[in-house]
């Protein structure tokens, strides 16, 4: 069965649902505000962001003007969007998360590269004194330099290039924030960070990321890991340089059993934008002695785990998808929407949704079951998105033995 009105609400990271989706055009200032407001107080607020400085100025930065006019209904649920050449523009809550780690202070000066929307340092711009942002894509940083020049964001300069190669002539920066994925950080990066600076920054394989706060020491890095995450990859020399590959033919559930221990951050390994999750121990778990639970409250309060990967529509007709599943107590949460589900959302080479497809909702209490979910693809698919988790409902849930098989 296709995922039909549920689509939406899954396709979000945290979905801010008292946001009705109006037209544009339609939309007043006064409706933009409350929606962005709504945005902060639900999604950056509630999940965790504390610096009250970073908090105001994703509640005073235009989101919407920094998304195409086909998504602009969308700019304020904090979820990624397509903003054209295989780039996104980050979710909200990511970018408050990433300056919030970042530290920024009123005297300094930050390099900042991105996919090519200049959100980011538009956020950035009421933090710090000064924000040098590489945009990699050239048609989407023509429109980032418009768009912050015309919105007045005058210590913003912005260059189109690769970001790999840093901006040496206004080097060395106080900070260096990265919001798209290398392999390992580039080393022009490392050498243009003052000595004693911060640096944020996800790296990792193209699916399987980790964000990073490092700090220069002695001209090298000192890193801590912050949390899993995706974002797209950094194209450029950081790209044709990458050494693991991911295989879209044969697409794998990572730590799908969870049997690989959470790391000294808390997290699960394998999975992202992690929220109301336990790594629970029993031995009668269907595969091995661990599974993951979500538990959950307060109804429209998310608990899920997401995972990120690559799978060619073009190479794979189907996909079979099964998982086991137990639940207690699962009641409905603000809408008949918010039920706890397994779901895989497609999206295309320019990451246009394509449509999702799930395995539930689940409801009530149940011992564990297997289920199980044959899923047609779009041709045109070439990445997607596992999404686990309580969606906004109250009860509990566990999971466990969650398998993709590929067929030709």
């Amino acid at each position: 069965m296709r995922f039909g009105s549920f689509l939406q609400m899954i396709s979000v990271i945290v979905l801010v649902a008292a946001l009705a989706p109006l037209r544009a055009n339609s939309q007043t200032d006064a409706e933009l505000t409350r929606a962005r407001n709504k945005l902060v107080d639900e999604a950056v607020i509630r999940a965790g962001v504390r610096d009250e400085r970073v908090i105001e100025a994703i509640r005073n930065t235009p989101r919407h003007e920094f998304v195409s006019s086909q998504f602009r209904r969308q700019a304020y649920f904090d979820m990624s969007l397509p903003i054209g050449a295989q780039q996104t523009i980050s979710s909200p809550f990511i970018v408050a998360y990433m300056t919030e780690a970042l530290d920024p202070q009123p005297t300094d000066k930050v390099l900042e590269i991105g996919a090519g929307s200049g959100y980011q340092a538009a956020v950035l711009s009421p933090l710090v004194n000064e924000v040098y942002t590489i945009e990699i894509v050239e048609s989407l940083g023509e429109r980032a330099t418009r768009t912050l020049r015309r919105l007045g964001y005058d210590n913003v300069h912005v260059k189109i290039g690769d970001g790999y190669l840093g901006w040496p002539e206004h080097a060395p920066f106080d900070k260096i924030i990265v919001t798209c994925s290398p392999e390992k950080v580039p080393q022009p990066l490392v050498d243009q960070l003052r000595e004693g600076g911060l640096l944020v920054v996800p790296v990792g394989e193209r699916y399987q990321q980790t964000l990073y706060l490092m700090r220069k020491k002695d001209g090298k890095l000192e890193s801590a890991a912050l949390r899993p995450t995706l974002f797209v990859p950094m194209t450029g020399e950081a790209e044709r340089g990458r050494q693991v590959q991911p295989d879209p033919r044969n697409p794998q559930v990572v730590n799908g059993s969870f049997e690989q221990s959470p790391g000294e951050n808390g997290y699960i390994p394998g999975w992202y934008y992690e929220q109301q999750h336990a790594w629970e121990t029993e031995t009668t778990a269907p595969d091995g002695e661990h599974y993951v639970a979500f538990r959950n409250t307060e109804p429209g309060k998310s608990a899920h785990l997401l995972q990120g990967f690559a799978i060619d529509g073009g190479q794979v007709s189907q996909l079979d998808i099964s998982a086991w599943v137990k639940y207690r107590d699962v009641v409905v949460g603000r809408s008949r929407e918010e039920l706890p589900v397994v779901a895989v959302t497609f999206y295309d080479g320019n990451r246009k949704e394509l449509g999702s497809w799930w395995m539930g909702p689940f409801q009530g209490t149940s011992p564990w079951r297997k289920v199980t979910k044959t899923v047609a693809l779009p041709p045109q698919t070439k990445e997607a998105i596992l999404r686990i988790g309580l969606f906004g409902a109250t009860g509990e849930i566990g999971l466990d033995d969650i398998r993709f098989t590929a067929k030709p």
